[in-house]
């Protein structure tokens, strides 16, 4: 019988061979039997003849029901005994999972009692004939067949019982088949994979036998008969399974499995007494003792399983194995269980400590996690207590349960979150068995055990992730009052944490547990009590859960809060809906317009988020009540969705548009709330604001087509009338806004919009097609009325964008768009966009080859496309003949002929390229570089379906021609890739005469370069004259262009070079990758495309690309076409496919190794391409297997990398760099992922140890190695600070996870410590010492980690102190750094006290300045990590104090070293500097009594000459001391004493001479006046200070000091008028004013001093404007200051001095912006006006949104009411401002000359400076700048900048013409009125013709230049549309 499968829905047919159909159906036709059996053969008889499997299905349970009619007066005849057999066979034949099988299983099933037996016998007899001669291909389906015997089918058990014998013994003999192939499989990765999975099915339908025949073995093993033979099978099996357990090349699954199984076996063979835990025991401890109550058979078997050598992994399995296959639960029944239950957790954690993989840690917690459970099930029985054996190890505080705590904390931060689970799991039964072993204490509280694990886990540092689900584990078993009552600040703490991406989801997940068992806490307390009591308990959960919450979102910045909204606010209302109106009324209590802090998101905001939030989790009621209820007004909501902050605006959106219930109508008011929003956010930088954008709108569509449908269906169905109105006006209501929403976006597509607004615009339509389509058939939108054909046209050209994106969506939104408006099909348009993508496929520039590609693909639909293709060959003179299409052709056929006549197009095109620039390089990269063609083909064929080809013969030519065409291509222009500095080919120079020499060069450069700079350096050849180094670009005749030049730089050759290698491996990949592979497979012939030769050519290309390419862009592309081929291979069904990546890694590696200064691989740039030939090769092996390749490569490499003794020649030393540099591409690729990790501890080593090197090549590559290797271990950088937390790892984890780092890093700091004694006066740096201690300072001791620890830190701790005493600084300070992780917060005041008594206590001849210095800085570090870890003063009676002021004469002149003085002042001030002091008050006042006599005798006060004399140390001396007088003087002068000392020592710190003790005292100076923040002066800045300040402001030399006087002077000022003095002179405001002017002017060189100046100066400008508004305008300098003000806000300027220029606009709009009396004159107001909006339009998001903040500062009354006291987006801003500038123009009576500026404005006459520029530029040669795009604004939009200017302009003209009476015009208005007539017109003009001169098709080939010119006609007929209708 054979089963052939057929593609159904799940379910396959029978079908028989014609021998076993006819003998089946014969034995059902025979005649006689009974009724009821006749009916049974009828129906199995019509099944076998049909062949749709659903039918045989219904047929099969028909028979079923039949035979369960059968009684046993009708004898089992023939017939019936054809048609048990028939069932049986069928079954058999099944495969697995088919539902036909089950339902013939259900039908046996069903036979009445009497049959049972000879169903019984008819199913073995056909099992049995299966059984006994089997194919190899049959193992897989006959061990199905078994399992599925045993799967819910008891007659089927019986079967397997009755041939038990047979079943095992067939089993045995397909495992035996399985191992024996496994061994031939080497590099076939796909097939080994397949045979894992048949030998885990077998050893899983073993163990299944065994289990269900546990009765029958044990029975046939006490019977005589059959006995032996038996147990030769069993002991087979355990054979197999003991090989399969101790086999390396097994994957984990089957490992894990067998383990099981040989538990099994022994307990089906032992019973279940104590003699099975007994052998277990031995199994588990490696010996024989225990054994004895075992048979003898079994003895012989397990000595394979008791070797000394025997993997680790054994162990691991078989403590899995009896885990989960002894049974645990209850009573114990004997000692030998409570022995294994105890010896498993000890052989697990001896493990722990010598496994690498991160999957076998993985499986070690996993089983650490099962022995806990069986732990938990042995406590839980119900007869006696816990056995007295158990009730000390298992219980709190024994050494187990310490050595398991120490396992879950090395593991809880795992990079696996499976292991990361697991140990979380094994804690909170670790907390069970205590309370189960110490049944008395209830009470947490009086648990002194649990007590002392909170406070310790509540005690680590947040960052520590594991720490969360220990401390949710405590919550739910003692509850959250708990907790709370040991750390009430635990809401707050956790709220602040949930900032960072890390650990929010962690702080979420506690923060439930917390609040909801907090809850459920105090509802039971309060019982069902009265409505007040609820009122009151709820009251006190909202103080504490609430109201904090409220706080962070009201105040924190907003990406603080992003992570609350996705984690914790969700769950929150969840766990609580009521609360949303206590959150609503508490927000709208605070008043809307208070923002909080700068950045924050404020009342209005909060309320949004909250809204939100309780809208998607269906908390809000539904809009039938008014919107959500009434909860909100509308105006609010308006506010919100225009609001300047991204995410305030996101959440008012995500209100709007989510819903619980995704059918829910859209009322009018929510659709006005979309218009209201969309196009002020269309032109969004943000990425993540456009994201969330569409994704909320496709939620509101989704929702609109959802409840249209409903709304249509009720429609159909409602009687009611009124309803019916309703819902036909809100359909109406949908198709009004689908049309509006359709039309706006189409409508800003247009020439010159930003790349934002076009990506937002094409993704929003984009999802209109999809959800409503633009179809032309009956649609109840029709949204296809609403597009143009100009509008298609704009999507079109929306195409020959330069950002990727813009381009795919318009590719795919034109598909969607109705055929008519895009006019493709119109042949004259077809053949011209045709033309364009074939000459864009030419260009020079890289961008349009792409722009080619998406055209080209939009015409493969078009049927003609062939002829137009035909046309176009014929103009070039090409030979082509497109494939003809049959008539009435389906569209794939057209698909498929159009891209074959494409691709044969271009390759004729390409090959006749190919041709010419073997002849001249150059004349190619000028004129037709290869890449363009070469990117339009891989493009084309990315569409084809290859699987259905109607055309295969001309696709194997073409494919053929293809791969032939790219070796010529690559042969052309891989000289230039492969020399040995491809980007400094050719000389850049600005002579372009003569093309010589560049020719010259181009045909002399070989890829012969070798790696010879190890034995000798190059030298010049100077004897050729030096015309090489003349010679830039050539000037020849063009073939194309009549005698046009071509120009030829550098850049172009070698653009063209390695684009067209990119282009070629791209090609190349894509071949292999998606064509259908020719192949011979046992026998069979697999038809294809591209035959195995070809691939295996494509693989050497591929290979010599990657290893001889020096260009980084070639070889990194030639990599991810590699990796493409490299994923078919092993895909592939070629066996001789599938060995070739493990050749080939043989084959590099050898090369590698036998490498040498003449070997071609090249040894620099971090060895090119030979890391990533290697790493495709190793991410080809799938991940599941037993990753031998990768084992292999890194085994190789590792002994590579190792210097050795006899490895310091040439010779040897590339070998190690390449292999340096290998290891570190592999430790990079993510892919490798955690397969990785076993080799870290030897990369480590290789690195650290290649630091000894005495060949720089070889220190440059391990460097780079360790710094991979650090990010690999302990993640990627998640901030700018080096030394974060969150970059480490507690020193267990880290030597749990690398145990072999341990002695080696101790040996080598041991080593490295050794020598840096500096006593001889010698440096001595050892070459690791620097890497030793950066790793160890990312590693610190865990408080949890027991005394004992056998990975303890303490012995590196006196190496590191040892390094502090070193003869180099940064040494020094490194150690010091290293220290403090070493030294716990409980340790520091010892170690401080210990480290103290090593300074000499007073001056001597022998004294090591360097000792001292370094033992200082470890004492400076380790005080500060104290004072920011424990934030509590040091213990009473420290001695830190005491041995200080011992040591006072470090700090005095008697110390000669500056240094050390320095330092001892650091430690000083770390102690007596800050306002909470380290110290207790009676300590830190002695210190700082010394500390004030040491500085009142320094030479900072007395001003000694010497202290300004250059020596070593002296700056940083002197700031030490700066930062105590600092701290006296300025910043907490009460503390100090003496107020008459601390004035005088801050005019010292200000008259010092050395510029860097003013800068540390200014900024000073500053910090504490801006954290005070009163207006008035405060009492510390005395008078003397103040003329000190003002005078500085005049003479301060240094800019930055400079500027920091400026900025203290204007914080001071802004309370009022000062006094300004230059020594004794006093000075007017109008003096101050004028040279502040000067300064600004003059200070462009320092940004800072220029911003400081301009800000003072308009403060000052601003006060006087407020004290006289009327008389300002006669003040000089202000005309001055206008005009410095409009050039700061020019687009060329800094970020930081446009963000000045806006603070100080919308500081002034009040005063002078909005001011009705005009205090700069009309002019300059506007002009300022200008700027303003030159700025709301600026590049910088940042610099837009400051501008935005003018409208917080207009009065209210000239204010629209929908706008005010908001802050918003700077699109309303910009809009608003315009608006407001028009109103101002009527309250100043001004109207005609507001006009005419604006129209100005409109016109754009200040650009006529740039268009000459620009038309200059464009007559230079495009190309010779191929990546300059200029000084492009990417987020203005001048076209809707204009249609803003003329709207608002219009709302003028009325007030204008009333203003005009006859008669009454000014002449000069008049005259003005005429210029801009005429300049209009000559614009528009001017433009026009300059437009029609363009070639066709502008948007495409000239697209800059047409957007530019397309702007200026806008703009010049705007303008006379304003000044027409001004006449």
């Amino acid at each position: 019988m054979v089963v052939k499968k057929k593609k159904t829905a799940k379910v396959e047919a029978v079908v028989l061979d014609e021998e076993n159909l006819h003998k089946l159906i014969a034995s059902l036709s025979l005649d006689g039997g009974y009724d009821g059996v006749r009916q049974v053969s009828q129906t199995l008889k019509s099944c076998l003849e049909l062949t749709e499997p659903v039918q045989q299905i219904q047929l099969v349970k028909k028979a079923g029901s039949q035979l369960e009619a059968l009684t046993d007066e009708e004898p089992d005849g023939a017939l019936l005994q054809a048609c048990l057999h028939t069932l049986s066979l069928v079954y058999t034949s099944l495969q697995a999972k088919n539902p036909l099988r089950r339902a013939i299983a259900s039908a046996l099933g069903s036979v009445p009692a009497w049959l049972q037996e000879q169903t019984v016998s008819s199913l073995s007899a056909c099992l049995s004939d299966c059984l006994s001669n089997p194919t190899t291909a049959q193992y897989p389906h006959l061990v199905d067949t078994i399992s599925a015997c045993l799967d819910g089918f008891p007659l089927g058990e019986r079967c397997i019982h009755k041939l038990l014998l047979e079943v095992l013994c067939f089993l045995h003999m397909g495992l035996s088949e399985y191992l024996h192939q496994n061994s031939g499989l080497a590099g076939r990765h796909i097939v080994q994979a397949q045979l894992m999975q048949s030998c885990l099915a077998a050893v899983k339908t073993s163990m299944l036998v065994i289990q269900r025949s546990q009765e029958t073995i044990s029975a046939a093993l006490q019977a005589e008969q059959n006995r032996c033979k038996l147990e030769d099978t069993m002991s087979s099996l355990l054979g197999c399974y003991t090989h399969i357990l101790t086999g390396e090349e097994f994957v984990q699954s089957v490992q894990s499995t067998a383990g099981m199984a040989v538990v099994l076996l022994i307990r089906s063979v032992m019973g279940r007494g104590d003699e099975v835990a007994s052998v277990v025991c031995s199994l588990l401890r490696n010996s024989a003792q225990g054994l004895d109550p075992a048979p003898q058979w079994l003895k012989q078997r397990c000595e394979g399983l008791w070797t000394s050598d025997r993997p680790p992994g054994v162990s691991l399995y078989l403590c899995h194995g009896a885990l989960a296959m002894l049974c645990w639960k209850d009573a114990f029944p004997g000692p030998q269980w409570e022995e294994l239950l105890l010896l498993v957790p000890n052989t697990l954690l001896d493990l722990d400590v010598s496994i690498k993989e991160s999957s076998t840690a993985m499986v070690v917690a996993r089983v650490l996690t099962l022995w806990s459970c069986a732990a938990l099930d042995c406590l839980q029985g119900e007869r006696q207590p816990c056995p007295p054996r158990l009730q000390q190890p298992l219980g709190g505080g024994s050494e187990l349960q310490q050595q398991l705590l120490e396992h879950i904390y090395s593991h809880w931060e795992h990079p696996l979150d499976g292991v990361r689970h697991q140990t979380r799991s094994l804690f909170r039964n670790l907390l069970l068995l205590h309370q189960h072993t110490s049944p008395s204490i209830s009470d947490p509280t009086k648990d002194s055990y649990i007590t002392e694990l909170s406070q310790s886990l509540l005690g680590l540092e947040w960052h520590m992730r594991g720490k969360y689900g220990s401390l949710g584990c405590l919550v739910e078993l003692f509850g959250a009052r708990y907790l709370l009552d040991i750390q009430p600040q635990l809401p707050s703490c956790l709220l602040g944490l949930m900032g960072d991406q890390t650990l929010a989801p962690y702080a979420s997940d506690l923060l439930e547990r917390l609040f909801v068992s907090h809850k459920g806490q105090l509802a039971s307390e309060a019982g069902a009590g009265d409505e007040t009591a609820t009122e009151d308990w709820m009251e006190c959960w909202h103080q504490t859960w609430v109201t904090p919450l409220l706080q962070v979102l009201c105040r924190a910045r907003l990406d603080q809060t992003t992570y609350i909204l996705d984690y914790f606010l969700p769950k929150l209302l969840r766990c609580s809906p009521s609360s949303l109106a206590h959150m609503v009324q508490a927000l709208q209590d605070t008043p809307p317009s208070s923002t909080g802090p700068s950045g924050s998101r404020g009342a209005l905001g909060a309320l949004m988020t909250c809204l939100r939030a309780a809208r998607a989790q269906g908390v809000v009621p539904s809009s039938k009540e008014g919107l959500w209820g009434g909860l909100v007004p509308l105006s609010l909501l308006q506010q919100a969705l225009v609001h300047k902050h991204d995410q305030v605006r996101m959440d008012a959106l995500g209100l709007v548009c989510e819903s619980h219930r995704s059918t829910e109508a859209l009322s009018s008011q929510e659709m006005d709330l979309i218009r209201h929003f969309l196009l002020p956010n269309l032109n969004s930088q943000s990425p993540g604001v456009r994201q969330q954008t569409v994704s909320l709108m496709k939620k509101l569509l989704c929702r609109m087509k959802d409840s249209a449908l409903l709304l249509q269906k009720r429609l159909i169905q409602e009687r009611e009338q009124e309803q019916r109105d309703r819902d036909q006006h809100t359909l109406q209501l949908y198709k009004e806004f689908l049309r509006w929403l359709c039309v706006r976006l189409l409508e800003v597509l247009l020439p010159g919009a930003s790349f934002s607004t076009c990506l937002m615009s094409l993704h929003l339509l984009c999802l209109l097609a999809e959800l409503f389509t633009f179809s032309t058939g009956p649609d109840a939108f029709a949204l296809s009325e609403a597009v143009t054909s100009a509008h298609a046209q704009n999507v079109l050209y929306c195409v020959a964008s330069n950002f990727l994106e813009v381009k795919q969506l318009a590719s795919t939104l034109l598909r969607q768009l109705p055929p008519s408006a895009v006019g493709l099909q119109v042949p004259e348009r077809m053949r011209s966009v045709l033309q364009a993508a074939l000459d864009l496929s030419t260009s020079t520039k890289p961008f349009d080859s792409v722009t080619a590609a998406h055209l080209l693909n939009l015409l493969l639909q078009q049927p003609d496309l062939g002829q137009a293709l035909l046309h176009c060959a014929q103009e070039q003179g090409l030979e082509f003949q497109p494939p003809s299409s049959p008539p009435q052709a389906c569209e794939t056929v057209i698909l498929e002929l159009n891209t074959l006549a494409v691709v044969h197009f271009l390759l004729c095109c390409l090959q006749l390229e190919v041709s010419r620039s073997e002849s001249s390089l150059l004349q190619a990269a000028a004129s037709y570089p290869l890449y363009g063609r070469a990117n339009c083909i891989t493009a084309v064929l990315q569409h084809l379906d290859t699987k259905n080809l109607s055309q295969p013969e001309r696709w194997r030519c073409l494919v053929s021609d293809l791969i032939t065409v790219c070796y010529r291509m690559s042969d052309v222009v891989s000289p230039v890739v492969q020399s040995s500095s491809p980007e400094g080919l050719i000389p850049m120079d600005t002579d372009s005469e003569n093309s010589a020499g560049l020719q010259r060069i181009l045909q002399e450069i070989q890829p012969r370069d070798t790696n010879d700079f190890f034995t000798r350096a190059r030298e010049l050849d100077t004897h050729r004259g030096d015309d090489h180094t003349q010679i830039q670009t050539t000037h020849t005749p063009s073939p194309n262009t009549g005698g046009e030049g071509y120009r030829v730089t550098a850049q172009m050759v070698l653009v063209c070079c390695w684009r067209s290698m990119k282009e070629v491996a791209m090609l190349l990949g894509q071949l292999c990758q998606s064509l259908p592979l020719h192949y011979i497979n046992d026998t069979h012939t697999h038809p294809g495309l591209i035959t195995e030769e070809q691939v295996e050519g494509v693989g050497l290309y591929f290979r010599q690309q990657l290893l001889q390419s020096r260009h980084r862009g070639a070889f990194e592309l030639a990599y991810v076409g590699f990796v493409r081929l490299t994923d078919m291979l092993c895909r592939s069904g070629s066996p001789a496919l599938q060995q070739l990546p493990a050749r080939w890694l043989s084959e590099v590696l050898e090369e590698v190794k036998s490498s040498d200064p003449s070997s071609k691989l090249c040894a620099t740039r971090r060895s090119a391409g030979i890391p990533f030939y290697i790493q495709a090769l190793l991410s080809s092996e799938p991940k599941s297997s037993s990753c031998s390749l990768l084992k292999m490569t890194m085994k190789e490499l590792t002994a590579l990398a190792m210097p050795s003794a006899n490895r310091n020649t040439d010779s040897s030393t590339v070998p190690q760099v390449h292999a340096l540099n290998i290891l570190r591409a592999l430790y990079r690729d993510t892919r490798l992922g955690e397969n990785i990790i076993p080799f870290v501890s030897d990369g480590m080593q290789a690195a650290v140890l290649g630091f000894t090197s005495p060949v720089w090549a070889v220190r440059n590559s391990s460097t780079l190695l360790f710094s991979t290797l650090i990010t690999r271990i302990f993640g990627v950088k998640k901030g700018k600070d080096e030394h974060s937390k969150k970059n480490r790892m507690t020193g267990r984890e880290f030597f749990t996870r690398f145990p072999a780092l341990y002695p080696f890093l101790l040996n080598q700091l041991e080593e490295a410590a050794a020598t840096v004694e500096s006593d001889s006066g010698h440096v001595k740096l050892h070459p690791s010492l620097f890497l030793l201690l950066l790793v160890l300072s990312r590693l610190y001791p865990s408080p949890m980690d027991g005394s004992s620890s056998p990975l303890g830190l303490a012995p590196f701790m006196p190496f590191i102190i040892r390094c502090g005493h070193s003869a180099v600084y940064r040494t020094r300070e490194m150690a010091a750094r290293a220290l403090v992780p070493f030294v716990l917060v409980t340790q520091v005041p010892s170690t401080v006290t210990t480290l103290l008594q090593e300074v000499p206590a007073a001056p001597g001849p022998t004294i090591q300045h360097n000792h001292i210095h370094g033992t200082l800085l470890q004492v400076l570090f380790l005080l500060r990590s104290y004072q920011t870890d424990s934030h509590r003063p040091l213990p009473a009676g420290n001695g830190i104090t005491e041995g200080l002021c011992q040591r006072m004469w470090l700090a005095s002149r008697q110390n000669r070293c500056v240094v050390t003085r320095g330092a001892f002042l650091d430690v000083l001030v770390c102690l007596c500097g800050g306002k909470i002091s380290l110290l207790d008050d009676s300590e830190v006042s002695d210190l700082r009594r010394e500390a004030l006599s040491v500085l009142m005798a320094s030479d900072l006060v007395t001003s000694d000459t010497s202290s300004t004399t250059p020596r070593p140390g002296n700056t940083q001396y002197l700031l030490s001391l700066a930062r105590v007088a600092l701290s006296a003087g300025v910043e907490v002068p009460e503390l100090w004493g003496d107020p008459q000392v601390t004035s005088q020592l801050l005019q010292c710190l200000l008259r010092c001479p050395l510029y860097e003790v003013r800068e540390l005292a200014l900024e000073g100076v500053l910090r504490r006046l801006q954290e005070e923040e009163k207006m008035r002066r405060p009492q510390w800045v005395d008078q003397t200070t103040l003329s000190n300040l003002t005078g500085l402001a005049f003479h301060e030399t240094h800019p930055q000091c400079l500027a920091n006087v400026l900025a203290v002077l204007c914080v001071l000022s802004s309370g009022g008028e000062l006094e300004w003095r230059d020594g004794v002179k006093m000075l007017s405001q109008e003096e101050v004013r004028l040279h502040l002017l000067a300064l600004a002017q003059n200070s462009s060189h320092s940004v800072e001093l220029h911003c400081a100046a301009l800000t003072l100066l308009s403060q000052l400008v601003v006060q006087l404007v407020h004290s006289n508004p009327q008389g300002a305008s006669a003040v000089p300098c202000l005309a001055q200051w206008a005009a410095l003000l409009c050039s700061c806000c020019s687009e060329e300027q800094p970020v930081e001095v446009k963000l000045t220029a806006t603070t100080v606009l919308v500081n002034c709009t009040a005063a002078v912006l909005t001011s009705p009396h005009l205090p700069l004159g009309l002019s300059k107001t506007v002009s300022l006006w200008r700027s303003l909006f030159t700025l709301l339009q600026d590049e910088d998001q940042d610099v837009r949104d400051s501008a935005s903040d003018f409208i917080s500062n207009v009065p209210a009354h000239l204010l629209s009411t929908g706008v005010s006291g908001v802050p918003v987006c700077p699109p309303v801003a910009l809009d608003s401002g315009v608006a407001l500038l028009c109103r101002l123009f009527e309250l100043w009576g001004q109207v005609p000359t507001g006009v005419l500026a604006v129209t100005e404005w409109l016109l754009g006459d200040e650009e006529a400076h740039d268009e000459a520029l620009s038309d200059e530029a464009s007559g230079l040669n495009e190309e010779d700048f191929l990546f300059e795009k200029g000084d492009l604004n990417l987020w203005a939009e001048p076209v809707q900048w204009v249609k803003l200017l003329h709207r608002h302009v219009g709302s003028l003209i009325p007030t204008f013409k009333q203003t005009q009476a006859p008669g009454t015009a000014d002449p000069d208005q008049v005259h003005q009125l005429h210029t801009l007539s005429t300049q209009a017109r000559a614009k528009a003009l001017s433009s026009q013709q300059a437009l029609d001169s363009l070639p066709a098709l502008p948007q495409f080939s000239f697209t800059m230049e047409h957007t530019r010119l397309q702007l200026r006609n806008q703009r010049a007929t705007l303008a006379l549309d304003v000044l027409e209708r001004l006449r």
